[in-house]
């Protein structure tokens, strides 16, 4: 409209043949300020402004998807290039997700039948959890026992973060049923003799001499599996050789989880969950593109270090509850730093769906899944940053797309407006139709070269620096800031390698002196440290589903 008023005008104003006038004249002006409208307004179509982001967009969550990164839509590729931290969860995002029963310690004078009692007791409890770690225990009492049912579970209830309760009837007809290998018999096992569980790869270990014949004289068992603080809270103590156990092995990374009988402390099963081989390399490359990388976790704060000092993750949240991790993601995005969030399980879903960007794995619940923007359907960690390379890819690519299409509109518009036609150029319409069809041809093309984009393999992120890197893990010499829950401040620093070094020469020294005074003031110290440090290692999925 501004080039047809202003030719017309223009006409009128600069006329200079006066043979032709009246209507004549009007109709020349008319007919070129028409034209020159008409070729403003071919080649002023906006189709090469609207196709530079849907067009970039569509290809690259194309390619996503070819590389086994399911990106659901626009705006999770655009977003995930800003993040500045990145948020992993521990069981089955940075670990293997397939937790396994590595060995049952025996707290109570045990027999081969008894000890088979307390096994389908807390296994037909935890067959009736969805937790990964239920059912790892589950299962091995399962393959252990050789059976196909479970005994009779009553008033089951569950713990988020803690634990299970349950009345569990019928394990004498449940053990009829089923076929203990009879080669299992430990009658003669000395303290803390391992002996090898038949039909699986665990080994139990007497670590206890209570005396447990009142435990199973009643045909109705009473049924506690979970953390210290469970125990604690239903009035069982977790002190002495079962205390000093349970530590040792959360020390060694393992999960615990305890298992009480009738308001007796009967044994505690240590559960394994291999850390993904890749994990380490993905924390690292995230680190390399100036990420801040953390660990989230419901796991207590030993498990959680011991797992964060294999990948080089330094900052830990440890005993996180399931209603707790939306929220600290709310905390870390209160500067305004963009958070993604990399989960699997159900209670992970609220932090999914909080975070700038929520990453799930495949592997894991439908929950989690629905809840991402983004989902990793190798269930590699690595293409995490592979995610993040392709976003920037793109991004780039539709700025690109826009310069291409400003550039032409405004070189374009003013040649069809007929501005340089005193000097000899000019368009005919159906070339100002044309270019506007090859500026529409160009940003496509544009688009299309993210095709070309390679997906980093394994191999290219593993540089000499990496291997360094993985030398430093192996060493263990960097420290750990630990976060308990929903606090925001440093708890604890987990110790180096070389500094536990130091406190074990200056222990060495002092004691026989602190031998002397003072233990059971540190017996008492050590155990509400345990207590506070959140006892067992369920992950806070909800065990309730825990």
């Amino acid at each position: 409209m501004v080039t047809l008023v202003g030719w017309i005008v223009f006409g009128y104003w600069t006329w200079a043949d006066d043979a032709i006038t009246g209507t004549a004249k009007f109709e020349a002006i008319i007919k070129v300020a028409f034209e020159a409208a008409i070729k403003v307004l071919a080649i002023a179509c906006p189709c090469s402004l609207g196709l530079a982001t849907p067009t970039a967009v569509m290809v690259g969550t194309g390619i996503g998807a070819v590389n086994g990164i399911l990106i659901k839509g626009g705006e999770p590729l655009e977003k995930v290039h800003k993040v500045k931290t990145v948020v992993f969860d521990k069981t089955g995002t940075i670990t293997q997700g397939k937790p396994k029963v590595v060995s049952v310690h025996g707290f109570l004078t045990f027999s081969s039948k008894t000890l088979n009692k307390a096994l389908a007791a807390a296994g037909s409890g935890e067959a009736m959890s969805e937790h990964p770690i239920g059912n790892a225990i589950a299962s091995f009492v399962k393959e252990l026992l050789n059976a196909s049912e479970w005994a009779t579970v009553s008033r089951f209830s569950a713990y988020p973060g803690s634990g299970i309760s349950c009345r569990v009837s019928d394990v004498d007809e449940f053990l009829a049923s089923s076929s203990p290998d009879p080669r299992f018999d430990f009658r003669s096992v000395d303290h803390h003799h391992e002996t090898p569980f038949p039909r699986t790869d665990a080994r139990y270990i007497q670590s206890g001499d209570k005396d447990g014949a009142n435990v199973f004289a009643t045909q109705d068992y009473k049924v506690l599996v979970g953390t210290v603080q469970l125990m604690e809270k239903h009035g069982i103590p977790v002190d002495g050789e079962a205390f000093y156990t349970l530590q040792e092995q959360q020390s060694k990374g393992n999960i615990v989880v305890l298992c009480a009988i009738n308001g007796q402390l009967a044994c505690m099963f240590t559960i394994a969950d291999e850390v993904k081989k890749e994990a380490a390399l993905a924390v690292w490359a995230l680190k390399k593109m100036g990420m801040n990388v953390v660990l989230l976790t419901g796991d207590n704060s030993k498990t959680a270090v011991v797992t964060a000092k294999k990948v080089g993750i330094t900052d830990v949240f440890a005993e996180v509850l399931p209603n707790q991790k939306q929220e600290k993601i709310k905390q870390l995005q209160k500067d305004k730093t963009k958070v993604a969030m990399i989960g699997d399980g159900v209670n992970d879903s609220p932090a999914l769906a909080q975070a700038d960007v929520g990453i799930a794995i495949a592997a894991g619940s439908d929950v989690a899944i629905e809840s991402a923007g983004i989902v990793l359907v190798r269930n590699d960690l690595c293409d995490v940053v592979a995610a993040i390379k392709l976003s920037k890819m793109t991004t780039r690519r539709i700025h690109l797309n826009f310069l291409f299409a400003i550039c032409y509109n405004v070189i374009g518009i003013p040649i069809a407006a007929g501005l340089l036609t005193p000097i000899g150029i000019s368009l005919e319409p159906w070339m100002a139709a044309a270019a506007m069809a090859m500026s529409s041809v160009s940003v496509v093309a544009s688009s299309l070269l993210l095709r070309s984009y390679k997906k980093p393999s394994h191999a290219s992120l593993s540089s000499g620096e990496f291997k360094k890197y993985k030398r430093m893990l192996e060493r263990g010499d960097f420290e750990v800031n630990i976060h308990r829950g929903l606090d925001s401040g440093v708890f604890m620093r987990a110790p180096s390698k070389i500094s536990l070094l130091g406190s074990k020469i200056t222990s060495a020294f002092g004691d026989s002196i602190n031998s002397l005074v003072g233990a059971q003031s540190k017996n008492t110290e050590r155990r509400q440290t345990l207590l506070e440090s959140g006892g067992s290692g369920y992950e806070s999925d909800e065990h309730l589903q825990i």
